[in-house]
């Protein structure tokens, strides 16, 4: 004997499992399973309604407001054609920019390195007192 009235069937296509517990899209309204239940597994045509993540323009990295019933996709677009301030010359900025003034020494770091008895900016290599003919005092302290 069936229990007439109880559950309904997935609306998924290849599904249609009867469900005692059904579960109701948000977005599209129709009733699915617990293993349709993602907007991805019935692929879902409304589910860019329910979305609240704000999209990200992939050039200048900025959020861009999206209202709802627009199309996520079609709004960064827009953006990028109109109002995207991506400059590409700033994508090339240096990050090494810290030169060691040992002399002969031709490279940079990204952080100063300043020698605490001559306020020389230097390298990992050169950084220590005894390492780059440190002037700033008359006795080294250590080469540690």
């Amino acid at each position: 004997m069936g229990l007439p009235g109880l559950g309904e069937h997935c609306s998924q296509r290849i599904c249609k499992q009867l469900d005692f517990l059904p579960l109701k899209c948000d977005a599209c309204g129709e009733v699915f399973c617990k293993h349709h239940i993602r907007y991805d597994d019935h692929e879902c045509n409304s589910a860019y309604k329910k979305n609240v993540q704000v999209p990200v323009c992939p050039l200048c990295n900025a959020p861009i407001p999206v209202q709802k019933g627009e199309i996520p996709d079609i709004v960064v677009g827009a953006h990028m054609d109109k109002d995207c301030k991506y400059n590409p010359a700033q994508q090339k900025q240096r990050i090494f920019t810290n030169k060691c003034l040992k002399p002969g020494c031709k490279r940079k770091e990204m952080m100063k390195l300043v020698c605490e008895q001559c306020h020389g900016n230097f390298c990992i290599k050169h950084r220590h007192p005894l390492d780059h003919d440190c002037k700033g005092s008359s006795h080294p302290i250590s080469k540690a």
